[in-house]
């Protein structure tokens, strides 16, 4: 500010200006301060016209950074968008072809031939960019605030299940990452506004295929496979996935979309390794319904004992289901064939630069021999986002969405 001013609609003017631009607010607090000590009643009102007008602007700076609901992701290489690039472990995806179909072309971490699910998620809800991985170095200062996912692959529900992979990030420690977050952030913007972007956010968890194609159906006659017969089993990795949910709400979690498995006998990995003809597993068939109603079943509890629906269980199982058994109605030529890999149904094996490699990925349903296509993913956020009861129970992302913007 230039000296004072003559009259407030001078002082308005100035102040217009300065609304599209937030350095300028400081500058404008120290001119409030300079017109505040002239000893005349009308700078005197002025002054107080200039203070009300600039806690206005930080009221409004303070709605914007709550419009944009920060997003947190916790689970499998399903959702793992790179953590694990961080780690020394074969359960990595930072090498070409993965990511040919990324915006930069290359490979991220993320299982996919480019967006995953958290992608098209952070996209669904206004989201500034994709969460990071919270490992990433550049996840830090004002990035804090989008969320961050702490996914790492080859991780379950089991602590022992991914032993193979060695050094990746259990679930256990992964709920612990989340409260470092949140006393990071805290120590950016305070404890209460730091409990409100918890709280206002959305969670996604990934979980439970791991446990049976990495620890039950390893190898044959596996530990968990000679201690518990697979209802049993199921029986006790649910019970166990019921405690994760319940720490993830005693975190902070309050909006919660929880996966289901996926039809675990009908990837290319299994269909290598078990079918005769293209036809599904039976015995991971059996496993995923097994598992998929259990988990709705302890959604329902959950949200019964809190008294509020936290919970949304995600029917990935039948999403996946759609595009299986007919695949052209939604523009794929295959379900069973993956883009990249190798041997029968390009099941066997890792993806790399040495595997067979589609030329058109938008007409594949699977990537890589366990994980979809970013076609695939994109089909399966958009029945998150607007699925019926079928598919989103009790309710899908864009009921949510609605029901809590009328809270804000």
């Amino acid at each position: 500010m230039h000296g004072h001013y003559n009259n407030i609609y001078q002082l308005n003017i100035y102040l217009c200006g300065c609304l599209n631009s937030s350095h300028y607010i400081y500058n404008l607090i120290s001119s409030c301060s300079s017109i505040f000590s002239s000893s005349k009643s009308m700078a005197t009102s002025m002054a107080l016209a200039c203070y009300i007008v600039v806690l206005g602007i930080s009221m409004l700076g303070l709605r914007g950074a709550e419009a944009q609901r920060a997003f947190f992701v916790f689970g499998d290489s399903l959702v793992d968008n790179g953590n694990n690039n961080y780690l020394a472990t074969s359960a990595r995806a930072d090498s070409p072809p993965y990511g040919i179909d990324y915006p930069t072309g290359r490979a991220t971490g993320r299982f996919s031939n480019g967006l995953n699910i958290p992608d098209f998620i952070s996209q669904a809800i206004g989201a500034s960019e994709s969460t990071l991985p919270y490992l990433d170095p550049e996840l830090n200062g004002e990035r804090l605030l989008v969320g961050a996912n702490f996914a790492s692959a080859g991780i379950g529900i089991l602590n022992d299940t991914g032993i193979q992979f060695v050094n990746i990030i259990r679930i256990f420690r992964q709920l612990q990452y989340w409260e470092e977050y949140q006393q990071r952030v805290s120590a950016l913007i305070g404890p209460e506004q730091t409990q409100s972007l918890i709280e206002g956010a959305l969670v996604l968890i990934t979980l439970g295929g791991n446990d049976f194609v990495n620890n039950y159906y390893l190898v044959p006659y596996s530990a968990r496979s000679r201690q518990y017969n697979l209802p049993d089993y199921v029986k006790y990795i649910i019970s166990e996935y019921k405690k994760i949910l319940r720490r993830l709400y005693e975190i902070g979690a309050r909006r919660v979309l929880v996966t289901g498995t996926g039809p675990l006998g009908c990837v290319p990995a299994e269909l290598a390794q078990r079918s005769v003809n293209g036809e599904c597993s039976a015995e991971l068939q059996r496993a995923a319904a097994l598992f998929n109603p259990q988990l709705v079943q302890i959604i329902r509890e959950l949200n019964s004992e809190i008294g509020s629906d936290v919970f949304v269980a995600v029917n990935t199982q039948q999403m996946h289901v759609d595009f299986i058994s007919n695949p052209q109605r939604y523009g794929f030529v295959t379900s069973k064939v993956a883009c990249c890999g190798q041997g029968r149904y390009n099941g066997i094996g890792l993806c790399t630069v040495a595997s067979n490699l589609c030329p058109d990925r938008s007409v594949y349903a699977f990537w890589d021999p366990f994980h979809p296509s970013e076609r695939a993913n994109s089909l399966i956020v958009q029945q998150i986002l607007s699925g019926t009861s079928d598919y989103m129970y009790p309710m899908n992302l864009s009921t949510i969405l609605a029901m809590d913007s009328k809270k804000n």
